[in-house]
């Protein structure tokens, strides 16, 4: 073969093999994010209680290394389609019967002891939607251009609030929304003037909680924010007890795609959610509320092996990676007992509390120097 046609031969594929190592996907792909690791959120989700704290309940926090707590005040929306916010500020001034933790007196409470014990806090608003035709937050979508306009006013008086009271109380950071995905996808730009409100009265980082699904993918307001938020509910395994390499291979495809989301944006990407049950199944539909059960059912499903498993894959697998801010587990309870529970009461929620996934989450950020 003459040197013409050789060239002829190996030129276009050489061009077309360069092509396709610059668009493959590879779990090595190098990061443009780096985050120490001595500044990843280890975080867990408060959850606030109808009673004031009094400052103990953040020493089981300080043995585990936990940095970072998540506070959620609620706001209340009836039909996916209603303009109207309900805020617990409303509820306040009609009634006594609100949660001390969700009020703003005891958000405010909170974060100050916790800073006091050297935690830090994000403080993450969420709507709760109560929709007759069981749609959930994610579908909140209006009829009408004066109903869009309606609810991001709304919407508005409930967040700008709390950005104002985390820049008085020093609150770390602020997440400006939770899994509100078609009202991300339908209003960019009305987002857009609402972060920008938000920077006016609030100086911290700002993040976003969108659902792992298709949500972050679609969101397109990233770039004015500080991190990339994920509520972390990956589906892993399809099958029930799944051994603890099952559940590391389950975990490629999403690292390899968040990965290239945190270099597409060069920003950070921070588990603003993430967690499972104690059951046997708690891998497949991580995301899915635990059930009311007979004690014979619970016992029947629950598997704190399994859930130890996902948190040892979780840290094995995602911890070390360059572009995680950190984790916030689902959920902690302020005051329940450091001791084991009674054997017979099942507890087959979120909570790694008085588990094996304690002991495993407690190893993994005591690996971290203080």
């Amino acid at each position: 073969m003459s040197k013409s046609k050789l060239a002829v031969t190996i030129i276009p594929l050489l061009l077309v093999l360069g092509i396709a190592l610059i668009f493959a996907p590879t779990k090595n792909q190098r990061s443009i994010v780096k985050i120490p690791m001595a500044d990843k959120h280890r975080g867990v989700c408060w959850v606030a209680g109808p009673n004031e704290i009094s400052g103990p309940e953040f020493e089981t926090l300080n043995d585990h290394n936990i940095n970072w707590i998540s506070q959620t005040p609620f706001g209340w929306q009836n039909g996916h389609d209603n303009p109207e916010i309900n805020t617990i500020r409303d509820f306040e001034s009609k009634t006594n019967q609100t949660w001390w933790g969700e009020r703003d007196e005891g958000v405010r409470i909170t974060a100050s002891k916790a800073k006091a014990a050297g935690i830090q806090t994000i403080l993450k608003p969420h709507i709760w939607l109560n929709d007759s035709s069981g749609k959930w937050r994610g579908e909140i979508k209006m009829k009408s251009e004066e109903d869009w306009k309606k609810w991001f006013e709304e919407y508005s008086d409930f967040i700008l609030p709390y950005a104002k009271l985390a820049e008085e109380v020093g609150i770390e950071m602020l997440c400006i929304g939770t899994e509100l995905h078609q009202t991300c996808i339908e209003r960019d730009s009305d987002w857009r003037k609402l972060i920008a409100q938000i920077r006016n009265v609030y100086s911290g980082p700002l993040t976003y909680a969108a659902n792992f699904s298709e949500e972050y993918k679609d969101i397109s307001f990233w770039d004015e924010l500080d991190y990339i938020g994920i509520q972390a509910y990956f589906p892993l395994v399809d099958q029930e007890n799944p051994t603890l390499e099952q559940i590391k291979e389950g975990w490629k495809k999403p690292i390899e795609e968040l990965s290239r989301f945190s270099n597409k944006y060069e920003k950070p990407i921070l588990f603003t959610e993430v967690g499972y049950k104690s059951t046997k199944d708690s891998g497949i539909e991580p995301w899915k509320w635990p059930e009311r059960l007979s004690p014979e059912a619970a016992k029947a499903i629950h598997s704190e092996e399994t859930q130890a498993h996902l948190y040892e894959a979780l840290f094995s697998e995602v911890w070390d990676q360059p572009w995680l801010a950190g984790f916030h587990f689902w959920k902690w309870y302020p005051n329940r007992s450091r001791s084991r529970r009674n054997p017979s009461a099942l507890n087959t929620d979120f909570t790694p509390q008085n588990k094996e996934a304690e002991q495993v989450m407690g190893k993994w950020f005591n690996k971290v120097k203080r």
